[in-house]
């Protein structure tokens, strides 16, 4: 055994190069797999613990004020499905101001007489739980105030901030008692409920509708006024690190595939390089199962190391993504699991040495004597035809014995096609990818306007947040706009938080004056609003309320009278979002801001100016619009440059493994060549046409390959982060980037014969002749 550890040693000291490649697959597979699978766990088990935990509730209902009453709603515990039930709690939407005066969301607000319960046990993370009608609990979120704080609702009751808490199925923004109940809802007012259950299934989407629809058969019909699946928590709560997943997957899997093609062409390469010294290894004692050992140790060792390096990388970028899983639980740091890391790394190490094993095979069935009797002579001559098809095209000489020299080692240049292939599918994928995400942050900003005005607070420009309200008139506001030069478009819009009954977090209500259709918005299905009553929703909306297109959806804005709206279609949003004529929500009041595309050539800052100047007597300011990049995007964008110049690498080096073996293999024809006068730069020349046509070849593969991978992972990583995506924004290869993308896998074959060219170039005519 000794002694074949010093055959490993050797071998891996000797061939650096393929040392190198085998070890850097294995790192750029292992850092791929670590981050896919790891974020994929640990994004999803502090949510599933604590929902275990809490005994979070499977399906939450809210009902319609005065529509049902507690003993009804307590009878439909006993409906099919049902393991266990809280409520009825009685619950309000609350517009409440902070200290000061200061503005803040809606609260969807529900009275508890204490935390506990058999379903959404909530947890109390500072101050106590509400005792007295004065008190108020708040859930963090969008509304966080220290406990002593205190809040004023519309009706003048004032509030004192007693505690924080924190429910895992978001049945609330705050908590109340229940003796608050008779002053924050009214006089004689009817509070609506809301009923918390536990399924006996609920693990897919089909298990919670079944639920439901038991539920609601034992209720009044039309007492429900909106449901909320887990399902829907949970995906909210894990898809910033979900998005991450489908991506890393990709990349993962062309780390593994290139990691069982360059390993195996690498050990299938250093066995016919090493015939007779193997021979001479059979004939000193060693076993065939001892030569396939040594082979695939040589390959292990490198790998090892790679793949070490790689959980390393792997656990240390996916430190930023999890950061926040403290915040959204109270927990540490998520980190990747410890066997997910040693899955992942255990799993290259696995293929690598499936890999080299089948290639190692080989040497192992060699016969001792014709081994020692082979030596490193050529095997079976082929190519023949193809070189006298090389030699009558008009090409220097050294050029066409280049490119007949791929029809002479059949395997070796389909290995190399294979490596310039997924090369080139990994920049096309990186390339669609990158152009897919900022229209993706296009249409989801909305942030295809040349100008923006808003209303100028105090004499200086607007600060960030919400747009403030003008009080000038609209259409005269568009009229002005419409009439400056450069206009091509414009619209106004006002935002405003609202709810939507059985959805506990406010959602964004924008009402829109004009044609906005051209600003970003991306239609997934349906149409746009075109008359007084209809909306379009977006996809996490749609999800958490269970409504589809042609569906009637409540929405109510501050203490406004709810609207009911018809849903005529689905807006490609990230958050829950509804958009609709301004005139439809009264209590949205006129825009707070308009956006302006401008026509071809004209000056933002000059039109702003201008505009400003017409706009002055409505205390209106203009503006050239400015784009902010989402740092998730910045953080996509990274990882997927950084894996994709990491495959490049791998691939260009496994060209260059394959030229090096090539070159050592026909040494003797190189010196013969260079007896004959064939010049350094001729050299080069043929050394670089033996991979020019592969890696032509390998591009034109790897480009379809690359864009079917993009085809189904951008899809992929907008339905982990809960959105439908239209088509448009997958159409993103044109012909002028497809045929640059064609030209990627000669550059990647040309990357890896630089070096191999250059060391035949400078090797001497009588040191080739003698190794023979």
């Amino acid at each position: 055994m000794s002694g074949l550890g010093r055959v490993v040693r050797s071998g891996v000291r000797r061939r650096r190069v393929q040392t190198l490649v085998v070890g850097l697959v294995a790192a750029a597979a292992t850092t791929a797999s670590v981050l896919g699978a790891g974020l994929l766990v640990a994004s999803r088990a502090p949510f599933d613990d604590a929902f275990v935990a809490q005994r979070g509730a499977h399906l939450s209902v809210q009902t319609q004020p005065g529509a049902v009453t507690p003993a009804q709603l307590t009878a439909s515990t006993s409906a099919p499905g049902v393991a266990a039930a809280a409520g009825p709690y009685p619950l309000l939407v609350l517009t409440v101001s902070g200290p000061e005066g200061m503005p803040m969301p809606p609260l969807t607000v529900v009275a508890r007489a204490d935390p506990g319960g058999a379903v959404d046990r909530v947890e109390v993370t500072a101050g106590r739980w509400p005792s007295g009608p004065d008190e108020i609990v708040l859930g963090g979120g969008a509304v966080r105030m220290p406990p002593g704080s205190r809040v004023t609702t519309a009706g003048g009751t004032v509030l004192t901030v007693v505690g924080e808490a924190r429910s895992v199925s978001a049945t609330a923004v705050a908590w109340v008692s229940p003796s608050a109940v008779g002053a924050l809802a009214g006089p004689g007012a009817a509070p609506a409920y809301q009923m918390l259950y536990r399924l006996a299934a609920a693990d897919d989407p089909a298990d919670v509708a079944a639920g439901r629809d038991a539920v609601t058969a034992r209720l009044p019909a039309g007492a429900v006024a909106g449901t909320r699946s887990w399902l829907d928590v949970r995906q909210h709560a894990v898809e910033d690190a979900a998005v991450f997943v489908p991506f890393l997957v990709a990349f993962a899997l062309l780390g593994i595939v290139m990691a069982v093609l360059v390993v195996g062409t690498v050990v299938a390469g250093t066995v016919g390089a090493a015939t007779r010294r193997i021979g001479i290894l059979k004939a000193l004692g060693c076993t065939p199962a001892g030569v396939v050992r040594a082979y695939v140790a040589q390959a292990l060792l490198p790998a090892t190391v790679g793949a070490l390096a790689g959980a390393v990388a792997g656990n240390v970028i996916a430190l930023p993504v999890l950061a926040e899983t403290e915040q959204l639980y109270g927990s540490a740091n998520a980190v990747i699991a410890w066997w997910v890391t040693l899955v992942a790394a255990g799993g290259v190490l696995l293929v690598v040495a499936s890999s080299a094993c089948a290639a190692a095979l080989r040497a192992g069935r060699l016969r001792t004597v014709d081994a020692i009797a082979q030596g490193r002579a050529s095997g079976p001559a082929r190519g023949r035809r193809a070189a006298r098809l090389a030699a009558r095209l008009p090409v220097p000489r050294p050029v066409g014995l280049g490119l007949a020299r791929p029809f002479a080692r059949p395997v070796r240049t389909t290995a190399i096609l294979l490596a310039v292939a997924a090369g080139a599918a990994a920049v096309t994928f990186a390339t669609g990818l990158g152009a897919s995400l900022l229209r993706i942050q296009t249409a989801l900003d909305q942030n295809a306007a040349d100008v923006t005005v808003g209303a100028t607070l105090g004499g200086g420009p607007r600060p960030d947040g919400p747009p403030a309200a003008s009080t000038a008139d609209p259409a005269a506001v568009l009229a002005t706009i419409r009439s400056q030069q450069g206009t091509r478009a414009g619209y106004g819009v006002t935002q405003a938080p609202g709810t939507v009954a059985g959805v506990s977090d406010p959602v964004r209500v924008s009402g829109i004056v004009g044609d906005a259709e051209w600003d970003g918005f991306e239609m997934v299905s349906g149409r746009w609003f075109a008359a007084p009553g209809e909306a379009v929703v977006s996809a996490p909306l749609l999800d958490a309320t269970g409504t589809r297109p042609g569906d009637l959806l409540t929405v109510r804005v501050d203490d406004g009278a709810p609207v009911r709206l018809r849903v005529v279609g689905e807006v490609f949003e990230s958050g829950s979002a509804v958009l609709t004529a301004a005139a439809t929500v009264p209590d949205l009041g006129p825009p707070g801001e308009y956006r302006i595309a401008l026509t071809g050539g004209t000056d933002a800052g000059g039109y702003a100016a201008a505009l400003t100047d017409a706009l002055a007597g409505d205390g209106l300011t203009a503006s050239p619009a400015g784009v902010e990049t989402d740092p998730l995007l910045l953080v996509v964008q990274g990882l997927t440059a950084t894996l994709t110049l990491l495959l490049i690498a791998v691939a260009a080096l496994g060209v260059l493994n394959m030229l090096v073996l090539d070159l050592r293999d026909r040494v003797h024809d190189l010196g013969v060549h260079k007896a004959l006068g064939m010049t350094p730069g001729q050299t080069i020349a043929m050394v670089v046409a033996s991979v020019a046509g592969v890696g032509l070849l390998g591009g034109l593969l790897g480009v379809p390959a690359g864009m079917a991978m993009q085809r189904y992972v951008v899809p992929a990583m907008a339905a982990s982060g809960g959105l439908h995506l239209p088509r448009a924004l997958l159409d993103v290869y044109g012909p002028g980037t497809l045929s640059a993308l064609a030209l990627g896998g000669p550059l990647i074959a040309l990357l890896g014969a630089l070096l191999p060219a250059g060391w035949a170039a400078r090797a001497r005519t009588a040191a080739a002749l003698r190794a023979e």
